[in-house]
């Protein structure tokens, strides 16, 4: 297995883990994925993801400005993306964006025992 595989499915379950109905930052995935500074990995791994038969819900990374990151190269899946996202009840502003204060996923702080 190559490390670009390992690391590609260490983001695919992060991604997984992100609730219908929230949004994460390509940061924030990879901060979670021990890829801190990497964001752009994350956008490559999840450019791979086969975007309509696929259990990894690509559509909830967005940007840290809370856009949806516009690419020529994503072949028209930018408008599918948002309509994901509406369909799951996130709701965008006139200027194309997220409230990333209300959609925001903050997944749940690891528990450390003593």
């Amino acid at each position: 297995m190559s490390s670009n595989t390992t690391t590609y499915n260490r983001i695919y379950e992060i991604v997984r883990q992100i609730p219908q109905g929230f949004v994460a930052t390509y940061g924030q995935v990879a901060e979670l994925s021990n890829l801190a500074g990497k964001a752009r990995v994350v956008g490559y791994a999840l450019y791979r993801v086969d975007m309509k038969n696929s259990d990894i819900p690509w559509q909830r990374v967005v940007n840290a400005k809370g856009e949806i990151s516009l690419s020529p190269l994503r072949f028209g899946t930018d408008y599918l993306q948002r309509s994901l996202l509406e369909n799951e009840g996130i709701s965008f502003n006139d200027a194309g964006k997220i409230d990333l204060r209300k959609y925001l996923w903050q997944p749940p702080k690891p528990q450390i025992f003593a």
